[in-house]
């Protein structure tokens, strides 16, 4: 969808590589290392939210990489299109980069795949984007958010100044699903234990926020997660508290109750508007 008046996105170039291993790293959490030749065209960026989208298409179609999406738009059904799923990159090295994949059995696309990944197989992404780091002139930083925020939030914790201050509070399904996160002394890690998502717990991160005596001076804040949870969020940090707009990265990852296909077009839509848009 284009916005009139505005020119349209560059296309990101996509990156054929392939799977060099795998990682269990939490009871449902799976990080998966993907390089070889192919990421000699990838460059990596500075951002500690970098993201890159990996594309899946159905075996049987034999489709070969990389993929003209206008062009098999005119040839294939809507259903037998490429789909794309949006990770962190967890980090980079040895010509390889990683991204940790949440893993609830046979649900969904990606989950499933990172589960069963094998060294070899053929992976098709773009990026990487992203728009956040840590501001190292703050005076102290603000990370919270689910899983789905949690590479991005480590990779921040790991690029702030050793004198930083602040805290973050991370929301898990239990202490089992807690990870060992570096950070430095000044900055206190909080893990809030969920349970199952529902529309019961979507207030958790912003109630555990709002319980927060702040301290004094700029802060720069990263608020990501689950819609309706960044909803409260936005209400507590950017209403209730104040903060200018431009101290705080906050937006949903997905959606309670939707899929990623429909949690993504529903960002066009009032219901998943989070922050008013910009002219």
């Amino acid at each position: 969808m284009s916005i009139p008046g505005r020119p349209p996105r560059p296309k990101r170039p996509q990156h054929v590589m392939e799977v060099i291993r795998t990682e269990r790293i939490g009871p449902s959490l799976v990080r998966v290392w993907i390089g070889g030749g192919g990421f000699a065209t990838f460059a990596p960026n500075a951002f500690t939210d970098a993201y890159v989208k990996l594309s899946f298409a159905k075996p049987e179609l034999g489709l070969e990489p990389p993929y003209d999406l206008a062009a098999l738009r005119e040839s294939l059904a809507p259903e037998d299109l490429p789909v794309t799923r949006t990770y962190t990159v967890r980090a980079v090295a040895d010509d390889a980069l990683a991204i940790d994949v949440v893993v609830h059995g046979d649900a969904g696309i990606a989950g499933p795949w990172a589960a069963r990944a094998q060294p070899g197989e053929r992976v098709v992404l773009s990026g990487p984007g992203g728009a956040y780091a840590p501001d190292p002139t703050a005076d102290w930083h603000l990370l919270a958010g689910d899983e789905s925020a949690l590479p991005a939030i480590a990779s921040a914790l790991e690029a702030l100044p050793a004198d930083a201050r602040g805290i973050a509070i991370l929301e898990a399904r239990d202490a089992s699903e807690e990870i060992p996160l570096r950070h430095p002394a000044g900055v206190e890690v909080r893990w809030l234990h969920r349970g199952e998502p529902s529309i019961a717990t979507t207030r958790l991160l912003a109630d555990a926020v709002a319980a927060l005596a702040l301290p004094e001076g700029r802060v720069h804040a990263f608020v990501h997660g689950e819609r309706e949870s960044m909803k409260a969020m936005r209400d507590e940090l950017l209403g209730r508290r104040g903060l200018p707009r431009d101290h705080v990265s906050l937006s949903g990852y997905w959606a309670l109750g939707r899929t990623e296909d429909r949690f993504q077009a529903e960002k066009r839509e009032p219901i998943g508007e989070i922050l008013p848009r910009e002219a």
